[in-house]
């Protein structure tokens, strides 16, 4: 029996990098596995334009059981309130797939799939603000309560989601990130021009993410500055952007006592079609969180032949497995050794690069959006 299933697309467009990527890609490729399922495509975006970018991207110009459903909504919460449940009580929509925070109000009619990215916001509640701490402590437990479907990135988000809110393993489904199209175009051609345009050194090592405390960029700004006392022609690139919400305060004050903060560059947002060549001209890439629901970037940097060395958390050892070279990521003599390792040792790089090259063609969006469509038709 055919379903008609709304996914909610607001993030697309919205430069929001992990979250906004997992579902693109995953609506990308749901939309081209499966042509008998209605898809509705709930959006914020009025202007037919745009919405006919977002097509494009997605590549359903056309496709006849697709359609975008634009409503507006003075914001998220009244979009959540007041616009969407009026259109799920008018229209008949078997699954509604949303990620976090669920409508206020959804027919018994409509199945609610809810995507966690990951549950650090429970993990660490210091680091993000009151009143988001306030809502999300009421809205999370609700959306998982109502949630007919919970999708994890990883089999740690699953483990944390059962741990903080005592949901139901059964009705939490492990469908895992993986790697953008884009990242698999050959960049090393275009390696001097990324140099140019956003001013690198010749020499640099590369973290890309966004600035949040849990990523744990003060950390390795200072491991970096015990680091040029013996690599002094390195640089630091965080690509991150530092006007985001939750950016981490500690930047500016690690960026303040390093005797090396010049060599320390923000270039900013990436353009996309950039970030494989700026990754891939890069000595290695360096993830230093302290927690993670899954880790995009690392399959990024393994993708572009670059050595990976990440925190030795579990969430990134269960997606890295022994392709990365591992740090305890509170210890600064311990980031700065595996740092100058893998910038100075030929053969321990050229296993971590053979290892990546390997470990990163094992998640797929085309596998991982099968998965998630025979989790809705057994709804």
């Amino acid at each position: 029996m055919n379903k008609t299933i709304a996914i909610d697309i607001r993030l697309l467009g919205k430069k929001r990098t992990g979250d906004e990527a997992v579902f693109f890609n995953l609506t990308k490729e749901l939309l081209a596995l499966d042509q008998e399922q209605t898809y509705m495509l709930m959006t914020d975006i009025v202007e037919p334009q745009k919405i006919a970018i977002v097509q494009g991207e997605l590549g359903c110009v056309g496709q006849e059981n697709v359609h975008f459903v634009s409503l507006r909504g003075k914001n998220r919460f009244v979009w959540n309130l007041c616009t969407l449940p009026w259109f799920l009580f008018r229209h008949k929509i078997d699954i509604y797939h949303t990620q976090y925070i669920a409508p206020f109000f959804v027919p018994r009619r409509t199945k609610l799939v809810t995507h966690i990215h990951d549950v650090s916001f429970a993990a660490y509640p210091q680091f993000i603000g009151l009143m988001d701490r306030f809502f999300l402590t009421l809205l999370i437990p609700f959306a998982l309560r109502k949630a007919a479907l919970v999708v994890a990135p990883s089999q740690f988000t699953k483990d944390e989601i059962t741990r903080y809110y005592q949901t139901s393993s059964e009705k939490i489904a492990v469908i895992p990130n993986a790697l953008s199209d884009s990242f698999l175009a050959d960049s090393s051609e275009r390696g001097e021009q990324i140099r140019k345009k956003y001013g690198l050194p010749a020499r640099y090592i590369v973290y890309v993410g966004t600035l949040q405390p849990r990523k744990n960029i003060p950390f390795l700004i200072e491991a970096f500055s015990l680091l040029k006392h013996r690599l002094p022609e390195l640089g630091l690139v965080l690509v991150g952007n530092r006007k985001a919400h939750h950016v981490d305060p500690g930047i500016g004050e690690s960026l303040a006592r390093s005797p090396f903060a010049q060599d320390v560059l923000f270039p900013g947002y990436i353009d996309q079609h950039d970030l494989p060549g700026l990754i891939h001209e890069a000595e290695l890439f360096v993830f230093p969180s302290l927690y993670e629901g899954f880790g995009i970037p690392l399959l990024e940097a393994m993708s572009q032949g670059v050595p990976v060395a990440a925190s030795d958390i579990p969430c990134l050892r269960e997606i890295a497995a022994d392709a990365a070279v591992y740090f305890d990521p509170r210890s600064l003599a311990s980031c700065e050794e595996t740092l100058y390792t893998l910038c100075t040792h030929q053969e321990q790089r050229a296993e971590a690069v053979f290892k990546g090259k390997a470990r990163f063609p094992l998640f797929s969006w085309q596998y991982s959006a099968k998965i998630l469509l025979e989790r809705y038709q057994a709804l």
